[in-house]
């Protein structure tokens, strides 16, 4: 067994949400950025049942001013069998 890195989609979304709120921003804002005809993409990401692109990640580590290991928490914990 080999511990293999996986996202934490649910601590990454409270990521999203308190560095969304830190930067004073709306979900609406965040929607209007994007170009996203309704709010549900941030809501999915806020509340860990989807991530975004890597395209939205770079643009929401330049929108809250922070690298994407910033935004993006990993979980080391996934133990899988990895066959040669």
């Amino acid at each position: 067994m080999v511990a293999i890195p996986a996202i934490d989609m649910v601590a990454t979304g409270k990521n999203i949400a308190r560095l969304r709120q830190d930067a004073g921003l709306s979900v609406k804002d965040l929607q209007m950025l994007f170009g996203f005809m309704t709010p549900q993409a941030i809501y999915k990401w806020q509340h860990g049942t989807a991530i975004p692109s890597v395209d939205n990640l770079v643009i929401l580590s330049v929108v809250f001013g922070v690298p994407m290991d910033d935004i993006i928490v990993i979980d080391t914990g996934i133990q899988a069998q990895v066959s040669a």
